[in-house]
């Protein structure tokens, strides 16, 4: 018998500690009264790997639910290039586990020069950024032993989204995100949706979702890579008809990353698309259609890091020790 994993165990305590993180929640409501008054006119993710993934779910959801221009950075630009960005008035979130990326201070400290205000979602509480930022939300993830994130991903989109229901003031976002322990533990024991033998002799796919479903889509590619050593590249379902979809006439095989939300009836329609040219699909969906639709993302994404888990160990794979990497990666 396979002995279960660090990444299994710590993917599995996700319910418990989102419910650790929603007690601060008078927390995240002071931060965001300060970020009011500050009134920012757009606002700039910081964040490498997962951190980077969490950032493409925040640009969906501060656009979507707040309407505000949300962008990525590129942190080579202070760190690499030495410049300096003009940021004033603008809100910048740094993503990190740890924090201690010499590339993320760096820009973090420019940003805050530039007159930027900074709020840091981080899950180390002892990191270096804790003396720089204006804001400092822990993510309450606990120690994360395995170097695949999986709890600490988790907890940053759950902090994003309450950080959004109290900017927002949206009673039913505050109401639904109450449900949402019971919501990952109900993925935890759902039937699994990804196998070994659905990958057998795959070397290389493609993950496509669209909107939050694309921010998710990223991270699964990432773990992909990381945990089971598949080349696997994400797109936008409607960005990849614009001109990789070429490659499914080699026989491609794609996971569909379908959320119920409003981009869902025509993501599935480019999927019958790609499926009508030939493409082998295989399907990450909802447990259930009566989801939220802001967190069915979560829900989606709590089953596959289980099942991810699953095929790493039966293809012989150390999840928690992929080859070539570390827990905590330093860049310049």
């Amino acid at each position: 018998m396979t002995k279960p994993s660090l990444m299994l165990k710590e993917a599995s305590e996700t319910p418990q500690r989102v419910l650790e993180q929603h007690k601060d929640i008078a927390e995240f409501l002071r931060v965001v009264a300060s970020i009011k008054q500050f009134n920012p006119k757009f606002v700039m993710i910081v964040g490498r790997g997962s951190s980077d993934h969490a950032g493409v779910f925040a640009k969906y959801l501060f656009e979507i639910e707040l309407g505000i221009p949300t962008f990525a950075a590129a942190p080579s630009v202070a760190s690499i290039y030495q410049r300096d960005l003009i940021l004033d008035g603008g809100l910048v979130v740094v993503i990190s586990q740890s924090g201690r990326s010499p590339d993320i201070i760096n820009q973090i400290r420019q940003a805050k020069k530039s007159g930027a205000m900074i709020l840091a979602l981080v899950n180390d509480e002892s990191s270096p950024l804790k003396d720089i930022v204006d804001h400092f939300i822990p993510l309450k993830a606990e120690k994360e032993q395995s170097v695949a994130a999986t709890k600490s991903y988790l907890l940053t989109l759950s902090a994003l989204l309450m950080l959004v229901a109290c900017w927002s003031e949206s009673s039913s976002l505050k109401a639904e995100l109450k449900k949402l322990p019971d919501i990952l533990s109900d993925a935890i024991e759902s039937a699994p949706q990804l196998s070994a033998e659905s990958l057998t002799g795959v070397k290389h796919l493609v993950v496509v979702g669209r909107g939050l479903g694309y921010a998710i889509a990223k991270e699964i590619a990432l773990k992909l890579k990381e945990v089971c050593g598949i080349h696997a590249e994400a797109f936008s379902s409607a960005e990849f008809l614009h001109g990789p979809v070429t490659l499914v006439a080699n026989k491609l095989t794609m996971i569909n990353v379908a959320v119920n939300d409003e981009s869902y009836k025509a993501h599935m329609e480019q999927i019958e698309e790609f499926k009508r040219r030939g493409a082998t699909i295989i399907h990450l969906m909802q447990t259930t259609e009566s989801l939220p639709k802001r967190l069915a993302p979560l829900a989606l994404l709590q089953r596959f890091y289980i099942d991810i888990e699953t095929v790493a160990q039966s293809i012989g794979r150390n999840p928690d020790e992929p080859e070539g990497l570390k827990k905590v990666t330093e860049t310049l």
